[in-house]
């Protein structure tokens, strides 16, 4: 362990013993003072406890905290809600809530330091290589994040399946690392219970079924070897319809050979099997071109509202960059899940499948605007680059431009200047445009309802001072897509209308941006129905850029309306390589399962539902698949449990009105196919 992590690790167990006050967010929520349990009876509080627990030091305002545990009601009332849990968390905490929770008008924070947070120790644990530090960051990550606590609001309900994915992900870099080191110190048994804890969170890992099937020759069970083999074939087969790998392949081969040859020997004397292989935590493969992920940037302007004008530079930065063919880049939304954090670059590297990082600060005063940027080699830490860039705030594209530009400069010394242009896109002429979009974005992305329509007039207003702003009109469009899939649209012939005109509108005035195009595109094949053209635009959208992982997605759920459901699944891979942190993944992972259902891979459409509704259980696009792919594929019970999960969701939902939530389906069979197997499932006519 690095003297910088060992550092860290002990001043967080100094923590422990210094503060009074210890809350546990993985597993059952649990907190105490002075040794005495706290009940915090209201979910609502508990998930804003665990909230800003987890965002420890970050000033959080409280339209984002409205907006994630009160976004079906006006902003009086959820503020009033929220200034009444508050009130609920420091009368719950007594004295100890005057050091942790830190309120003003504009935010609120969970002080630094004011309290032991399991959570913070595993985090700081997952990079570590000290034997004790990783087994008390196991003992701590015994469970899932906020287990059981589901709140029913679609903002935290999404950020809480990103925030257990990612310790799911901190839970079997630790489970590896102590496997990897037990392993080599011989200790097999102790390895070997790594690893199955490794496989109980995910059965696919190949690398993990290579090193069990080592470990078990290693200790001369070479049965138990070989059926580890085996369980690792059926896993591969059932779930991906694909074999294991040739490596794997060979090992099974030695092994078989050693057991035919006579009794296997215990490590110590030399073993016919493979060396021990390193990394047993599948991490993501670089790609065959320089590949970068932008981090958000951080606000220095003092003003929690102003975040949106900082994640807007980053958006644009990334956009930029994008464009260009040569380059590999990680899609926002898994940038995005860095947000707040203090992170490893190289850490961050490993984990979204990069070389380079970069990484800034945006400072807003007045009519100035002052962005610093740093590339970092994610494979060294190495600093490759740092500038500063500043300017009248009508500059700001001429800014990023000057940013893009430096950040290409440094992968590629040599990179034609032409190439540097065709990535300089203005969005708009208009700075007031401009800050209506940048302010719609961060509620758009919540998917609340109420997110939805205030994301909706923030774009409508940067319409109407540049009529010409293509970007603003693709988001308008999809605001509707929103709203159809959720089920939200109170004027359907209206409303799908109006979703038809921004959407022929943006693809009009973004006829070679890839963004508009995709945005556009897609509103007219889902919600219109048209799905000539709005799959065409789509595919346009990945012509232009490759990179663009929203586009991939929305061409995967083209490709299934199309009837071309291999394709679909090809291109949902492709969109979970841009994006693997995505908050959007569940919606990958079900597009997943509909290639699979309509290719009549009925199991395998069942694992792939499974993933998102482990996530999202109450998802209603995951909850109809799932019903029907477990009654075709013969599994009566499973399909009626998760039919009655969806009628607990959608109680009117019958075959007669399902067509009104699902998308333009070109061939009879597969929508005859979909109604059939809800129907065996028992879906009321």
């Amino acid at each position: 362990m690095s003297s910088v992590k060992a550092a860290q690790v002990r001043h967080l167990r100094s923590v422990e013993d210094a503060v009074g006050l210890r809350v546990r967010l993985l597993g059952p929520m649990t907190i105490t003072v002075e040794g005495r349990p706290v009940a915090i009876a209201a979910r609502k509080a508990r998930a804003l406890l665990g909230y800003l627990a987890l965002r420890e030091g970050i000033k959080v305002g409280r339209g984002v905290l409205t907006g994630l545990l009160w976004g079906d009601r006006s902003e009086g009332q959820a503020r009033a809600s929220l200034r009444q849990t508050l009130s609920e968390l420091k009368s719950a905490l007594g004295e100890a809530a005057s050091s942790s929770i830190l309120a003003t008008k504009e935010a609120v924070a969970w002080a630094q330091g004011s309290a032991w947070i399991d959570t913070r120790l595993v985090e700081s644990a997952a990079g570590s290589e000290d034997d004790a530090t990783l087994r008390e960051a196991a003992d701590l990550a015994g469970g899932e994040l906020m287990e059981g606590l589901s709140v029913g609001e679609a903002g935290f309900e999404q950020w809480l399946a990103t925030e257990r994915q990612r310790f799911r992900l901190l839970t079997g870099r630790i489970h590896a690392r102590l496997m990897e080191c037990a392993e080599q110190h011989g200790r097999y048994e102790e390895a070997l219970t790594h690893g199955l804890k490794l496989l109980s969170f995910d059965p696919l890992q190949e690398r993990v079924h290579r090193a069990l099937m080592r470990l078990y020759a290693a200790q001369g069970r070479l049965d138990a070897a070989l059926a580890q083999y085996e369980r690792c074939r059926r896993e591969l087969s059932n779930q991906l319809g694909v074999r294991p790998e040739t490596e794997t392949e060979d090992l099974a081969h030695s092994i078989r050979a050693t057991r035919r040859e006579g009794p296997a020997k215990p490590r110590g004397s030399p073993s016919p099997t493979a060396e021990p292989e390193h990394g047993i935590w599948p991490e993501l493969s670089l790609p065959d071109k320089p590949s970068i992920a932008v981090l958000p940037f951080e606000s220095l302007s003092g003003d929690p509202e102003q975040e949106y004008f900082a994640d807007g530079m980053v958006e644009d930065i990334t956009a930029a960059l994008s464009r260009l063919r040569w380059l590999f880049v990680i899609a926002r939304n898994s940038s995005f899940t860095y947000k707040g954090r203090t992170v490893d670059v190289k850490q961050v590297a490993r984990e979204l499948g990069v070389r380079y990082v970069l990484v800034g600060s945006v400072r807003k005063a007045a009519i100035r605007v002052r962005i610093a940027g740093q590339l970092i080699d994610g494979s060294t830490g190495a600093h490759l680059w740092a500038d500063r860039f500043e300017g009248a705030l009508e500059d700001i594209f001429d800014l990023q431009d000057q940013v893009t530009a430096s950040v290409l400069g440094a992968i590629a010394p040599r990179l034609e200047q032409a190439e540097i242009e065709r990535a300089k896109r203005k969005p708009t002429q208009s700075m007031d445009a401009y800050d209506y979009y940048l302010r719609g974005m961060a509620p758009f992305y919540q998917a609340t309802k109420e997110g939805t329509g205030e994301a909706l007039r923030m774009f409508y207003r940067a319409i109407e001072i540049d009529p010409d702003f293509a970007l603003a009109y693709g988001l308008a469009a999809r605001c509707y897509v929103t709203r159809k899939v959720s089920n939200w649209m109170t004027n359907r012939e209206h409303e799908v209308a109006e979703a038809g005109r921004l959407a022929r509108r943006t693809v009009e005035l973004g006829r070679d941006d890839a963004a508009a195009l995709c945005s556009g595109g897609y509103a007219l094949t889902y919600v219109v129905g048209d799905l000539d053209d709005g799959a065409g635009f789509v595919d346009r959208a990945l012509a232009l850029n490759p990179n663009l992982a929203t586009a991939w997605f929305f061409s995967g759920w083209t490709k299934i309306y199309l009837g071309e459901p291999d394709s679909a699944i090809e291109h949902y891979a492709r969109a979970m390589r841009l994006s693997p942190l995505d908050p959007l993944i569940e919606w990958m992972q079900t597009g997943t399962a509909y290639g699979h259902f309509f290719a009549g891979r009925y199991d395998v459409a069942s694992s792939w539902v499974g993933m998102t509704l482990r996530a999202s259980p109450g998802s209603h696009s995951s909850l109809r698949i799932a019903a029907a792919s477990h009654a075709l594929a013969g599994r009566p019970e499973q399909a009626q449990k998760a039919l009655a999960r969806l009628r607990q969701v959608d109680p009117a939902l019958r075959i007669s009105n399902l067509r009104d939530r699902l998308g333009p389906y070109r061939r009879p069979e597969d929508l005859a196919r979909y109604e059939e197997g809800l129907r065996r499932a028992g879906l009321p006519e």
